[in-house]
Order: C-alpha cells, then structure tokens, then sequence
C-alpha cells in the first residue's frame, strides 16, 4: 500500500463527507493504493455515523471509535498503530488541510528519502491575536529548545515514513512535538514544506489559550525527556549525590568547629541553634530525595508497559 493517511477528528460530521472526496479526488488522479484512517476522538455530534457510512461504501475507509475524548496524540497513536502504508499522512479533518499536497509530500519521502515531512502553514487564515501571535511564540521557543529549524511544529498536514509512526509512542498531548520524538529516536532526515493553509468552513476551532500554554509544558517536558527521559539518574542521582555531600561537609564542618572550641575551652553554642545545621541537614535530605527519585526513575523505566491510554469503542474496516 501507498499511502495510510491517519486523521484524528472531534465534533467534525459537516466536514467528513466533503473531505474524503476531495481525498479521492487525489488518490485516483495519481492512482495511488490507499486507505483513510479516521479516529473519532469521542465526538457527540454524529460524527461516527458519517464513518460507518463512508467504511460501508468505501472498504478503503476505516475508522476507530474511542470510548470517550481522549486527546489528539492518543487519537494519532491510535491510527499510527493501525496505518499500513509506506508512506504515512496526517491532517485534520476540518478541510483547513489540502489534500492536494499529499503527492508532494508523499514524493519528498519517497523519492528524496526524507524520513518525515511537516508542513508549514506560512500563510493563515486564524485569529491574529488567539492563534497566530501564540503560535509564532510556541514555534520560537520549540526551535531554540529542540535544535529543529521548523517553523510550524503544530501544523497537523505531516508525512512520515511508516517505519517513523511505527518507532514513536505519542501520549499526553505531544503530537505537537512529533518531529522531535522521531528525532530522539535517530530519524534525523527532517524536512519542511510550505501549505496551504484553508479558512474553516464549517464549526469552531478547538484551540484556546489552555492548548496554548499545555503546548509550552509539554516542550519543557520533552527537552527534559529527550535528554534524560532514559537515564533519570543522571539527572536525580548526580543532584542528590552533590547535595548530599554539600550537607554531609557542611555537618562535619560544624561538628569539627564545636570540638575544636570545647577543647580551647571557648564559648560555644548548641549545634541547633547553628543556622548552618539546617543548611546541612535539608542538604542531605533533598540529597537523599533527588537520588531516590533518579533510581525510582531507572526501576519505572526497565519496568514500564506498554498500556495504551485510550479505550476504543468501535473498529470500522480494521
């Protein structure tokens, strides 16, 4: 197979019939082997029943139905699971993607080999003040942080190699940082393409300032993940090693002082009322803390599942 193309949706029903069109529109203009993947992510406005229309019509159209809305980066995890095809292309299901860039991105990662392909939205047709000005500010801060010269990481028109979607675990909300988890896997052909980008026809956006200010929480998680998200200890360990050691010198330090004056015979002071002995002892404390944490970290890792952290409710065609 072609091409799997993997689109996540929530409250979309106006739109669904009017894009799988479009989608085969393309496909039989370049005759491309394809099945469409779309995953409803717990819509309540009749979405699914347009799916289970188009999969009877259509054997090409499969569908996964969650249980309850669980996310965008579970909804992807999900068809990534299930897409068969050499090449892999998401986009939304709002028609704001054009499906008229699929043979361009899929020929960059067939023909120039590029293991994953994101689209840039250079021009767009959002809210200048709730999307674009946030959206220029989360790009810049994920640039400068990933080491990725993307422009637009939250753009939702991508192709991946399948060997890409196969190798990445999206969860929490990290589908915006797709790019930089097939980075830290060794996927490191990376490209970008400008897209069109299509004013909403139908419905309202699902963005608001909580994505927004999730999306920078998320990028100060992954930095800290693709750096130390499988060797904790030596983030934890090194810390609680150094604060430990900080306290344990810093209590010798007192206990030789106090010892050193009771054999001169000069005044001394109860070591508690030493401000330094709380240093030293909530030094070798959090030392103690950080370093359990480091280990509790490396145990969490050899012993981690794989569970899933979606239910499905209904597989169409799958």
């Amino acid at each position: 197979m072609d091409i799997s193309i993997v689109i996540p949706l929530l409250n979309e029903k106006d739109s669904l019939q009017e894009l799988y069109a479009w989608i085969l529109k393309v496909m039989q203009s370049h005759q491309y082997a394809y099945e469409i993947i779309f995953i409803d992510d717990g819509s309540t406005d009749g979405s699914w029943k347009v799916i289970e229309e188009l999969s009877s019509e259509h054997k090409e159209v499969k569908g996964i139905r969650f249980q309850r809305n669980y996310g965008k980066s579970q909804a992807l995890d999900a068809g990534f699971e299930k897409a068969n095809g050499a090449v892999v292309i998401t986009m939304d299901a709002d028609l704001q993607d054009n499906p008229e860039e699929i043979p361009e991105l899929y020929d960059l990662i067939i023909k120039e080999d590029f293991d994953l392909i994101s689209g840039w939205k250079k021009k767009r047709y959002d809210n200048v003040i709730t999307k674009n000005i946030p959206s220029k500010l989360f790009n810049l801060a994920a640039r400068k942080t990933s080491g990725l010269k993307l422009h637009d990481f939250n753009c939702g028109l991508k192709a991946y190699k399948n060997t890409v979607v196969k190798s990445v675990k999206v969860s929490g909300e990290m589908h915006r940082y797709i790019p930089v988890l097939a980075k830290n896997e060794g996927f490191d052909k990376i490209g970008e393409k400008v897209v069109q980008h299509q004013a909403r026809k139908y419905g309202e956006t699902k963005f608001g300032m909580s994505r927004f200010i999730n999306g920078f929480l998320d990028l100060i998680t992954i930095s800290f993940l693709s750096k130390f998200g499988k060797r904790p200890m030596h983030i934890f360990g090194l810390w609680g090693t150094l604060m430990f050691i900080f306290g344990l010198l810093s209590a010798g330090y007192i206990g030789a002082m106090k010892l050193y004056k009771l054999s001169v015979g000069a005044k001394t002071i109860l070591v508690t009322d030493n401000p330094w002995f709380y240093i030293a002892l909530t030094a070798m404390i959090l030392g103690v803390q950080l370093f359990l944490a480091g280990f509790i970290g490396e145990l969490l890792i050899k012993t981690k599942s794989n569970e899933k952290h979606y239910k499905i409710r209904q597989n169409l065609n799958l």
